[in-house]
């Protein structure tokens, strides 16, 4: 699960609990005028998430940490029904696709410009 705040014109991306072991991760920051856009996908969740390098994925159960397919992507996810993608431009990853407790609110915030 990861939690999204907003400090100025900065997201901050907070993984919680275990996650930040199976993620090797804690935090991850984002200017708000790198973030293209967030939304919802089923058809991106795919079997094959890409090469991982580090993370953790048991299928089914959570794909959490770094994967390498069309670029550096950052997975945090055990439900996929809360899951959203958030699309990235200039950053070290391409796309963060996160678990988060209320999408619909999630959404909302990142995409306010």
């Amino acid at each position: 699960m990861v939690s999204v705040t907003l400090d100025g014109d900065t997201f901050i991306f907070e993984i919680k609990g275990l996650h930040k072991i199976w993620a090797m991760e804690s935090k991850i920051t984002i200017s708000k005028e790198n973030i293209i856009r967030a939304y919802q996908n089923k058809n991106e969740f795919t079997f094959w998430k890409g090469f991982r390098l580090p993370g953790t994925e048991i299928p089914g159960i959570i794909t959490a940490g770094t994967f390498y397919k069309k670029g550096r992507n950052f997975w945090d996810v055990m439900n996929k029904k809360n899951a959203l993608i958030v699309e990235l431009k200039d950053n070290y990853y391409k796309k963060l696709i996160i678990e988060v407790a209320n999408p619909e609110e999630t959404m909302r915030i990142l995409n306010t410009k």
